[in-house]
């Protein structure tokens, strides 16, 4: 009887996806011709699995596409995008798991184990997320590949804050360290799972030295420990923090003392897509494991050189259940131009600067809510938590206001926040304060892995 590990053949995973000082040497040396075969060779195979699933039978032959017309990559801007929505019509058509992966392609007795998780469902119902062994494995051993080099050492003591139960987040990083590190691992949690007092508590107890999470929820814990009366540096061991970061990192930061941080790039689907290196020079896309593409956010033509566009992916390494080719993550990034100072012939993005389906437009500026906080962060006074409400006004017009925590509340301030929201955003903002600690109940910061950031009254 075939079992999980059978299924990922880990010899064969080291050589096609190394990592530490192996990544940097191919991957310093590789050309573009070599980068382009390799794939070549792995998109064959998740289009030909992909053939093989009514989702893109569906998808595609509504375009009139059939076999033989996607040959290569360069074929790619043929096929249509999608994206969560037709992941959840494709549920609603054939439920509980859909009609997108490839379980029923294969002979009885024959299919590999299948890892069953979902999304946090923080822009709507939860989605389900399907892996097989090798494709789960390669993701756990990218990301990695990112951490190492980013600067993990076996003898580190990593304290992750990524949900879960249901959730991929969690289950994910907990399987990357056993798998393909030596470091100690703390699955505390959310604050659901572990309370964020105690939390503290664990990572000076056992020495933590690298946080993992996302960078809200991080800076969060410590503001936590600094209320509880701990001194940041002498109580605890943190030298670096590695999340999804977003634009608040030195915030997050500051928040522990001033540690390097490093951003890191992926959507529950996908695995890791894009990660930061010791430069601080923008993420370096795995090329060799993602396609990426930037589309224009409202027409989906190719996003102009150096602009802002949907970043679209296609994972070449999912060839064995859940195929992705040209999944729309609605996450807007941009390329970066010129060569990494590490000499890595991969392509870099900007990161995360917000999402095209929970983006605000009013009289004409475009706002990405999950920007502001980096904003709020320049004024000293702001107390670490915030959300973007939209109104619209009787006379039919369309405000947005920043309700936003703050240490000193006098019309000095109100005016100073104004003022710099009025200059970074490009428009006039209202502002609203609240004491410290009080926005919670609205944001969810110590529940959610992605605290909400737009509350959005025209709905």
């Amino acid at each position: 009887m075939s079992d999980y590990f059978s299924f990922t053949d880990p010899a064969q995973l080291a050589a096609d996806y190394p990592v530490g000082d192996a990544f940097l040497k191919r991957f310093a040396s590789i050309s573009t011709d070599e980068l382009r075969a390799v794939q070549e060779a792995r998109f064959a195979r998740v289009l030909a699995l992909a053939w093989k699933t009514p989702f893109y039978r569906r998808l595609w032959g509504a375009r009139g596409i059939e076999p033989g017309d996607i040959r290569s990559l360069d074929d790619l801007p043929k096929l249509p995008t999608f994206d969560k929505g037709d992941i959840m019509e494709s549920i609603a058509l054939a439920p509980p798991f859909g009609d997108f992966h490839a379980m029923d392609s294969y002979a009885p007795g024959q299919r590999p184990p299948v890892v069953f998780h979902t999304t946090s469902g923080t822009t709507g119902r939860p989605q389900v997320l399907l892996f097989g062994p090798r494709g789960r494995e390669v993701q756990n051993r990218i990301l990695a590949r990112t951490y190492l080099l980013q600067g993990l050492k076996d003898e580190d003591v990593v304290h992750s804050v990524y949900g879960h139960g249901l959730i991929n987040g969690g289950h994910y990083i907990r399987e990357t360290f056993l798998h393909w590190t030596r470091a100690i691992f703390m699955s505390a949690g959310t604050g659901v799972e572990t309370r964020s007092a105690a939390q503290v508590e664990l990572m000076r107890d056992f020495g933590a030295t690298v946080i993992v999470g996302f960078g809200d929820y991080i800076r969060y814990l410590g503001d936590t420990a600094r209320n509880a009366g701990m001194d940041i540096k002498r109580d605890f061991r943190v030298r670096m923090i590695s999340g999804h970061l977003g634009s608040d990192r030195e915030a997050i930061a500051a928040a522990w003392g001033g540690v390097e941080t490093f951003d890191w790039y992926g959507v529950g689907d996908t695995g890791i897509i894009a990660g930061e290196g010791p430069d601080h020079d923008g993420l370096y896309v795995h090329e060799d494991a993602q396609w990426v593409e930037l589309t224009d956010i409202e027409t989906d033509a190719p996003a102009a050189p150096g602009a802002p566009g949907n970043l679209v992916v296609t994972v070449l390494m999912k060839d064995d259940i859940y195929p992705m080719i040209r999944f729309n993550t609605h996450d807007v990034t941009r390329f970066l131009p010129g060569q990494s100072s590490l000499g890595l012939r991969l392509r870099r993005i900007s990161g995360f600067e917000g999402r095209s389906d929970n983006m605000v437009k009013l009289r004409g500026i475009n706002i990405f809510p999950q920007g502001v906080g980096a904003m709020l962060a320049e004024l000293p006074a702001y107390g670490g938590d915030y959300y973007c409400r939209v109104d619209r006004e009787p006379s039919g017009r369309e405000s947005m206001t920043v309700v936003c925590e703050s240490r000193d509340a006098s019309p000095a301030q109100a005016q100073a926040f104004g003022e710099l929201l009025k200059r970074r955003i490009g428009i006039e903002v209202g502002v609203e304060f609240a004491a410290p600690g009080t926005l919670k109940a609205v944001t969810c910061i110590d529940s959610r892995q992605k605290p909400i950031r737009l509350v959005d009254t025209r709905k």
